[in-house]
């Protein structure tokens, strides 16, 4: 581990130089890039609340969840887990970054629209690894439409949309400071990780550039019971670029590059510990997964009347490469995609109008060592054109409406050429009304049409053939309806929501390219909090139910799409001793055991899923005489418990799947300094 470090750091020191511009490996220990604060108080903890919980802040965030800038620097999140802890609708499955998926609402997020920078994510390449491998140290904020979303926000968006947004040079620099940077040292205990991460940026006449790099790698990790973890050792890089100019004019023109690269022995099956029985396999093989994502944007930072225009490009790309002694098979899925937008300002608010366009390809290529007969390079592509518009409005005082559609035309190509076109309509309405000044109360409901998505690449089979008659398109009917309560520092909230798909392709290698499966879920989340100048302490609880065609859902069937999830609770406190430089708070994720499950042997209930509690514990300090240095430490995991999270799959077949176990207690420290 000592040599892990010293390589780290050296990275870590020419990372910093600016004539360091090659690839350099680094992990997910996250750091934040964003600006250090500290700020409390009732009424900036009201806002941070507010977006984190769901809560409105105006006439455009009707139903978002929002995880700020600052939500991201308390948390220190090192994975996607972490990034969303404290929100009990959003759910992370697997200890293992490179297999994590998220589920919201209790739907999987490739039924969702993912953007990162805009861009569009076509990431359903292996339904053993993650979709969206992402290294949250390079997160500004995560917005989240659960369920009911806006039009402007992309086709296909089913149950709602994840946002990601990357960092700027903006959210770096003080007002008057034209050039940083930073350096990151973290360590963490279990598995001995260590990672190092760095960045420089500036900005002079109009033009900004900003270049971060991290490396990491440790070894297999620990369980609670002091079990290894299969495949949980790391070796992960990620970076950032950005190139920008913007005119006096206030025209804006800004260039973003985003990798992360994962290269390590994993379970053989991503997110499975072990499969008892069944054909022999090694415990581990290597996944070599890279995702790289491109997005050049215009703006206009000084708009005038009717002219706030929008035009980006796009370009992502995931790749999955498994080698083997036997055999090698790659998938790659890629996305094309374009926007233009218009946001015209009217009386009352803002009209967003434009036409939007992608072209996704997804192909695996596998190649046998022993029988060449066996191999096989199978290829789906699909194009889709639509034009959209959304209003938000702020018709009377204390009411607040988002209301839009968007119509699409879609076609998919298949892996034996034949084409098949679809179109269809989109639409949504939101409204929140301010009954007092202390009460608000919200509802709405979309109905989305999504026409064909493309298949997963690793179960494609050249032999497909595709129905002669068209598809079933996949359409989805969400509605939602919430109360706040502000009672002086105390902050009250409730929600419920369903999601009902209909024909959501499930295609597979022997069953055909046109299966599909029906999805409904449902649930209710009740929330409080407590705010006070220098920290809040907050409460949560969700519980969520889904079925597959009528019945309790399980994790095989819900593959890309749901999970059987239950109830949780969750807890998270903050507080800042500003004289001392302190900050200390935790979290705690309690989850109940779940006996809604169903055994697909037996066509009848299965077995019940374990509940547990897991408690995590930090402290960070700033000298007084650097206040550009910051030392944390983290316990994770504090009482040792021995689980896997409850949106990991196979936990409902016990004696024949052995689940992903979450991390031990480990002690995580890091130092960062900025200049």
């Amino acid at each position: 581990m000592r040599d892990a470090l010293l390589k780290a750091l050296a990275l870590s020191a020419a990372a910093t130089s600016p004539a360091f511009a090659q690839d350099v490996p680094f992990e997910s220990n996250a750091i934040f890039l964003g600006t250090l604060t500290l700020e409390g108080g009732p009424e900036v903890f009201g806002d941070n609340l507010g977006e984190e919980d769901g809560v409105p802040l105006d006439g455009s965030a009707i139903n978002d969840k929002t995880i700020s800038a600052s939500d991201i620097e308390r948390k220190n999140p090192v994975d996607l887990q972490e990034l969303f802890a404290s929100v009990p609708t959003i759910s992370v499955g697997s200890s293992i970054p490179a297999s994590q998926k998220v589920y919201v609402n209790g739907v999987e997020e490739t039924r969702l629209g993912v953007t990162i920078d805009g861009a569009r994510q076509n990431n359903k390449v292996f339904h053993h690894a993650a979709t969206n491998l992402i290294d949250p140290a390079l997160l500004k904020s995560v917005r989240v439409d659960p369920g009911v979303s806006p039009a402007d926000a992309g086709p296909g968006a089913l149950a709602g949309t994840i946002a990601f947004e990357t960092v700027d040079v903006g959210d770096l620099l003080a007002e008057g400071d034209n050039s940083g940077g930073l350096v990151n040292l973290e360590y963490d205990s279990n598995g001995g990780t260590g990672s190092a991460g760095s960045a420089v940026y500036g900005r002079m006449n109009g033009f900004e550039a900003l270049l971060y790099l991290k490396h990491a790698e440790g070894d297999t990790r620990k369980d609670g019971d002091g079990d290894g973890i299969i495949g949980s050792g790391t070796n992960l890089d990620s970076g950032l670029a950005k190139l920008a100019y913007q005119a006096p004019s206030g025209d804006r023109l800004e260039f973003s590059y985003e990798m992360v690269r994962d290269d390590e022995a994993r379970p053989y099956r991503g997110n499975i510990g072990r499969i008892i029985g069944g054909r022999p396999v090694p415990d581990t093989r290597t996944y070599e997964l890279e995702r790289r994502n491109a997005v050049l944007t215009y703006t206009d930072e000084t708009p005038e009347g009717w002219w706030d225009p929008k035009v980006q490009l796009s370009f992502a790309r995931t790749e999955i490469e498994l080698p083997e002694d036997a055999q090698r098979t790659f998938g790659r899925t890629q996305s094309l995609s374009g926007v233009f937008q218009n946001t015209f300002a009217v009386a009352s608010g803002t009209v967003v109008a434009g036409v939007d366009f992608f072209r996704d390809e997804g192909e695996m290529d596998y190649v046998s060592h022993t029988n060449p007969a066996f191999d096989e390079n199978p290829e789906e592509k699909l194009r889709n054109v639509g034009v959209f518009a959304q209003a938000r409005l702020k018709p009377l005082d204390g009411l607040r409406l988002s209301f839009g559609a968007r119509a699409d035309w879609r076609e998919l190509t298949g892996v034996d050429g034949s084409t098949h076109k679809e179109d269809g309509l989109s639409g949504n309405l939101a409204v929140e009304y301010d009954v007092t000044d202390a009460v608000t109360v919200s509802g709405g409901y979309s109905h989305i049409w999504g026409g064909i998505d493309l298949a997963e690449n690793f179960i494609m089979n050249s032999g497909w053939a595709y129905p002669s008659g068209g598809f079933d398109p996949v359409t989805a009917d969400n509605a939602f309806v919430a109360v706040r309560a502000q009672a002086g520092a105390w902050t009250f909230n409730a929600r419920l929501f369903e999601t009902n798909i209909d024909n959501a392709r499930t295609a597979s290698y022997g069953g055909g390219p046109a299966l599909t499966t029906d999805l409904d879920t449902r649930g209710y989340e009740l929330g409080v909090a407590y705010g006070w100048r220098d920290g809040f302490v907050r409460l949560g609880y969700a519980n969520i139910e889904s079925d597959l065609d009528g019945r309790a859902a399980d994790s095989y069937s819900g593959n890309y799409l749901t999970m059987p999830l239950g109830e949780v609770v969750t807890l998270s406190a903050v507080h800042s001793f500003r004289d001392l430089g302190l900050r200390v708070g935790g979290d705690v994720e309690h989850v109940l055991e779940n006996a809604r499950t169903y055994d697909s042997t037996t066509r009848g209930r299965g077995p019940k899923i374990p509940g547990y509690t897991v408690a995590n514990v930090f402290a960070e300090y700033t000298p007084k005489s650097m206040d550009n240095l910051v030392f944390r430490a983290e316990v994770n995991n504090l009482f040792d418990e021995t689980y896997a999270s409850r949106a990991t799959y196979g936990q409902e077949f016990a004696g024949e799947v052995e689940p992903l176990y979450e991390p031990g207690r480990s002690l995580r420290i890091s130092a960062t300094m900025r200049f």
